[in-house]
């Protein structure tokens, strides 16, 4: 086959299927099932078009992560920018076959999601490709607000709220969620050249860095780890203190995950802090129970 021929034959295939926008939102959903272990028992309590539009969010947020985490990747900063202007172009309407961006955008159009929360959990994630060390919490707040915050406030547009103090609760138990994270997951995060524990507080304790990096369970670091545990506790509690009573009903899927990473928080503490042995967790049945028990409290006995 000549050239002209290939191109003849090139003009004459049917264009490719355009992905409706139904297959769009079932591709984030099954994304979201497969991987949102601790999220997914917590969505299942919305109603169905602001479930479908959490499924849209998280999967977003979960190929921008993937970018960063997964080695397979190469040319991370690349892509993560490239990703950057599929977003800004999924605001004006242009998503091609995406079905990522197909979700999302009938999601951000249906909820009103400022562009602006999702270029700062790029930001976030560009952070992580950068900066493997935080000297201070100030600096580690930061990354937590783009990592979790704004996820929390993308949220709550579309859980809805009348009072605008939930957007302060939501910012609040995003760091919470976060710093319950970066606790839970010392060692893998080690593994990958990264501390997110701020050095000042390695310091304060007088563990080194190379005490965690190879995994060192001694009592300076369980004091370390006391002192991160208090610190999420105090924003679980701000949060706690923030949430209106008029919106509590609408996020109780927000106080659901609070309370599944709560839990979590609670588990790691059982354990000792003792991270390096084990990756700490809920089973599918204990997220399932905190999660059916916060829904009726807020649902049902109005608590």
């Amino acid at each position: 086959m000549n050239g002209n021929d290939e191109i003849e034959k090139n003009l004459q295939a049917p264009p490719p299927k355009k992905i409706s926008l139904q297959e769009g939102y079932l591709y984030c959903r099954n994304l979201t099932k497969r991987t949102a272990k601790n999220f997914y028992f917590a969505f299942l309590f919305l109603p169905w078009l602001k479930r479908r539009a959490i499924y849209a969010v998280y999967a977003f947020c979960r190929y921008a992560d993937d970018l960063v985490d997964d080695p397979k990747y190469k040319d991370k900063s690349l892509l993560l920018e490239k990703w950057r202007q599929d977003l800004e172009k999924c605001y004006r309407g242009e998503y091609g076959n995406n079905k990522i961006l197909i979700a999302l955008h009938d999601t951000v159009k249906r909820f009103h999601i400022p562009k602006e929360y999702f270029i700062e959990l790029i930001d976030g994630m560009q952070m992580d490709l950068s900066v493997t060390r935080y000297e201070t919490f100030e600096e580690l707040y930061k990354y937590a607000y783009r990592a979790a915050s704004v996820v929390g406030l993308i949220c709550v547009e579309i859980f809805g709220y009348r009072n605008a103090t939930t957007k302060e609760y939501a910012e609040n138990l995003g760091i919470a969620l976060q710093l319950t994270n970066i606790i839970r997951d010392v060692k893998e995060d080690a593994q990958r050249g990264r501390i997110y524990l701020p050095l000042e507080d390695l310091d304060r304790f007088q563990y080194t860095e190379s005490e965690l990096l190879s995994g060192k369970y001694v009592p300076s670091f369980i004091q370390l780890m006391e002192y991160q545990a208090a610190r999420a506790l105090y924003y679980y509690e701000k949060a706690a203190s923030l949430i209106p009573k008029e919106d509590r009903t609408l996020l109780s899927t927000a106080e659901i995950m609070k309370n599944i990473y709560f839990h979590l928080l609670l588990e790691i503490k059982l354990q000792g802090y003792d991270v390096f042995k084990r990756r700490i967790s809920a089973s599918r049945v204990r997220k399932l129970y905190i999660a059916s028990i916060t829904w009726l409290k807020i649902h049902i006995f109005r608590k």
